[in-house]
């Protein structure tokens, strides 16, 4: 293996897979590619390639395609019953929790995060959501419907699962997005193309391993492996009925407009821009490490990175100062390693991005409070930043970094329109968090932000019975809850004259 990792930190069962040949999963045989092409993995903590996975291309998405279709059409996977569907799923999740640490490890290598954050987050929570998708299997009804056209009917609804879905997941939570993908379909009984990030496809394809042990049908999960030109295969497949992506609203839209061949069912969570906004009443300690947290969290690469701060004047010095001691805590490092907090940025394209994002704050006047640079001398890490006394012609508000920089701008006004103004002053509308002990400010103010998620003194937090997805360009659709159900179903009307 040619990363350097430190003795003692790779498991036995981590080190054996990431040494293996990797190969694409279709129709229950792991399969090259029929090109031969293999592109090469990198790790993020320095640079050096992992290993290297099949380059699918368009005959690959065909064959996966196909087994998808065969597997719904004519497997026993339609077939079973809700209880049977359920089981397997269930019985995924414990496996995912037999595996929890293997897994950690692999995504701590592939992505760079904290391996206790993918054992708590990316692993533990998607432990939780496949158990809760696995109860949906049995609660997916219709309706009885009264009509008033003359004669006597008997009318109901039925809700059935969509078909073949293909599934773009993005790197900076693989395992995770991915589970947040697949449950949902599984339970409503569709199958799945799944095509991992080009950065991260590693816990997929592990993912693909721990699923046919679980014992599904062949052909109902299938992983092809592959970059942009792989995911628009998909896209415009005639045979795939439902897209699914997370990632950048860009390429979000080409998603949108790939899709309409065959006008296959279409969700899609991208990006943001989230405000937090705190107020001169909120418990100061907690609101220091909650927006801390909201920001540096994964390496600010998440899509409803707390990244814009609007704090009264009041107690704006006062929170500047608390980040920045925040910020001075934080162990930066490899991700394996026990006491890392934050670990590197995906890759070297998303950390020259970062990069000319900080030069840019710094070259439009914004002040550093601290970091603003990167750290180390190999790898892709930046230190946490925060730019202070920005404003919203400034590159760095308006536009999503990725990265672990938040732009902070103080408010003197107590006029929440004047404020939901502010903070809705972005094309993105994914989250946002209000951080005060007055409640009645709190439901006022939530009912005026444009998001599909408001947070109160808190940010980040999820469950998975809370549905998620955005507004404006943040996209289509809500994730989780009841409502993932409802992106992998359709509704059929039955109406018989008696």
């Amino acid at each position: 293996m040619n990363i350097a990792v430190p003795p003692g930190l790779l498991g036995a069962e981590a080190a054996a897979f990431l040494q293996s040949k990797h190969q694409m999963l279709i129709g229950g045989k792991w399969v090259d590619g029929q090109s031969g092409k293999t592109f090469d993995v990198f790790d993020p903590a320095n640079g050096r390639k992992i290993t290297s996975v099949p380059e699918a291309d368009k005959s690959d998405v065909d064959r996966a395609v196909a087994a998808a279709r065969q597997a719904f059409d004519h497997g026993p996977w339609t077939k079973m019953t809700p209880t049977e569907r359920s089981v397997l799923i269930w019985r995924l999740a414990d496996l995912l929790d037999k595996y929890g640490d293997e897994l950690a490890q692999i995504e701590s290598v592939d992505n760079g995060k904290p391996v206790r954050d993918a054992r708590a987050v990316d692993v533990g929570f998607g432990i939780d959501l496949l158990r809760y998708m696995a109860g949906w299997c049995t609660k997916i009804t219709g309706d009885v419907i009264p009509m008033s056209v003359p004669g006597e009917w008997h009318a109901y609804t039925l809700r059935e699962p969509v078909g073949v879905c293909a599934q773009i997941v993005p790197w900076n939570f693989p395992l995770l997005m991915s589970i947040w993908k697949i449950a949902p379909a599984f339970a409503a009984g569709c199958t799945v193309v799944l095509k991992p990030a080009e950065q991260t496809p590693l816990t997929a394809l592990r993912l693909g391993q721990i699923i046919q042990e679980a014992g599904f049908p062949d052909g109902v999960f299938n992983v092809v492996t592959g970059d942009g030109r792989t995911g628009a295969a998909l896209v415009e497949h005639p045979d795939v009925d439902k897209v699914a992506f997370t990632g950048s609203t860009e390429v979000g839209k080409l998603i949108v407009k790939g899709s309409a061949g065959n006008l296959k069912k279409v969700s899609v969570e991208l990006g943001g821009k989230s405000p937090q906004i705190v107020f001169p009443d909120a418990d100061m300690d907690h609101t220091i490490a909650g927006t801390a947290s909201g920001i540096f969290f994964n390496a600010g690469q998440c899509c409803t990175a707390g990244s814009r701060i609007y704090a009264h004047k009041s107690i704006f010095d006062k929170l500047m100062a608390g980040l920045a001691d925040e910020a001075s805590k934080l162990k930066i490092g490899r991700g394996l390693l026990p006491d890392t907090n934050i670990g590197p940025v995906i890759s070297q394209e998303q950390f020259d991005k970062i990069n000319g994002y900080l030069e840019a704050g710094k070259r439009d006047g914004a002040e550093v409070v601290t970091g603003g640079e990167r750290w180390g001398s190999e790898g892709y890490f930046i230190k946490p930043t925060v730019f202070a006394h920005t404003n919203p012609q400034m590159s760095v508000v308006r536009e999503e970094i990725f990265g672990p920089v938040v732009c902070a701008m103080p408010y003197d006004d107590d006029d929440l329109d004047k404020i939901a103004l502010e903070a809705n002053n972005t094309q993105f509308g994914l989250g946002a968090s209000i951080w005060t002990r007055d409640m009645s400010v709190a439901h006022k103010l939530a009912r005026k932000i444009k998001a599909g998620t408001v947070w109160v003194n808190s940010h980040l937090t999820n469950d998975v019975a809370l549905p998620f997805g955005g507004f404006k360009q943040s996209g289509w659709g809500r994730e989780m809850g009841r409502e993932a159900i409802e992106l992998y179903t359709q509704v059929k009307s039955v109406a018989i004259r008696l």
